[in-house]
């Protein structure tokens, strides 16, 4: 009896790459994809729940550590204002921390699904704009720890030795957590501008033109999101997005030199040369002789076109 190896068929992602998966296909991709997602958000879910007492300590330190802010024992002085509330505060911290870790999951189903309507260099950005977003976001991620840690500070300072202060646990994570993920969504600003050089939408001279809107609204930005009115905190904001900006104009200026951008015309051409004049002639037929002998009213000649009977308002 004779063994023989069964010759594999191609693959789901083989199949959408070349265009010969059905609809009703496409939507069992999906659904497998969602599945696959769910269940590692689920997992995720599960240790973030695990961790999300040493999570939940991690995010209070930016008020535990301020003078008088502990109690006697050593505890932070925060208070729920509901019987459930710290347990749905767990819950949520969890469900952040299972997203996190099940990242590389999900995103690779989610990447597996479009990857096949897109063309080889579409995916090389997208490996590349992916690559840079994660640290982009972590390191905005620690300059909003390091804001609110400042920004605490000035807060309670400016409420006065008279007036007793008690932070409830679930705003006080909540806002954190808000202003974590707008630091980490305000670096993520340097991708656009590079999307926009890359596609070709924009090129970087016209972007370092554009350079005093963007520190204007870079400021304006961070003066919005920034918790504190101090100048200090969105001092830092604002230049680091600068600083982010003028590095990503350098990036899109290497780019379009690598392109050849803004030489196409003048290829070829010395700096003193005048360049030519690139157009196609068009031949024209010699008209008809005019006999200047002939009356005015003479007889037009039988191969000659017939006069157009127009209007002088028949405009069409």
């Amino acid at each position: 009896m004779a063994f023989g190896l069964r010759k594999r068929g191609p693959s789901n992602f083989e199949r959408a790459a070349d265009g010969s998966m059905t609809l009703i296909e496409h939507v069992r991709e999906l659904r497998n994809r969602l599945f696959k997602a769910s269940l590692a958000i689920l997992v995720g879910f599960g240790v973030g729940i695990w961790l999300a007492g040493p999570v939940r300590e991690l995010l209070s330190q930016p008020y535990c550590q301020l003078p008088g802010s502990q109690l006697a024992d050593g505890r932070c002085n925060f208070v729920q204002l509901g019987p459930a509330d710290l347990f749905l505060l767990n819950l949520k911290i969890g469900l952040w921390v299972g997203l996190i870790l099940a990242a590389p999951v999900w995103l690779y189903q989610l990447w597996a699904f479009i990857a096949p309507g897109l063309h080889r260099h579409e995916r090389r950005y997208a490996y590349i704009f992916t690559a840079l977003a994660a640290p982009l976001f972590a390191a905005g991620a620690v300059l909003a720890y390091f804001v609110a840690s400042k920004g605490l500070e000035f807060l309670l300072q400016v409420s006065g030795d008279d007036i007793n202060t008690t932070l409830d646990i679930t705003r006080y994570i909540s806002f954190i957590t808000n202003l974590i993920l707008m630091f980490g969504v305000a670096f993520e600003f340097p991708l656009i501008v590079l999307m926009l050089n890359f596609v070709g939408i924009a090129s970087a001279k016209r972007l370092l033109g554009w350079w005093r809107v963007a520190v204007f609204a870079f400021f304006a930005f961070a003066a919005v999101v920034t918790p504190t009115p101090d100048p200090f905190g969105m001092t830092a904001l604002a230049l680091c997005l600068c600083a982010l900006y003028f590095a990503a104009v350098g990036v899109a200026f290497l780019n379009d030199k690598r392109r050849g951008r803004g030489k196409e015309v003048y290829a070829g051409i010395a700096d003193d040369e005048v360049s030519p004049l690139e157009f196609d002639r068009e031949p024209v037929e010699a008209g008809q002789r005019v006999d200047a002998s002939a009356p005015i009213d003479a007889p037009a000649p039988v191969d000659a076109p017939a006069p157009i009977d127009r209007r002088y308002d028949d405009i069409t």
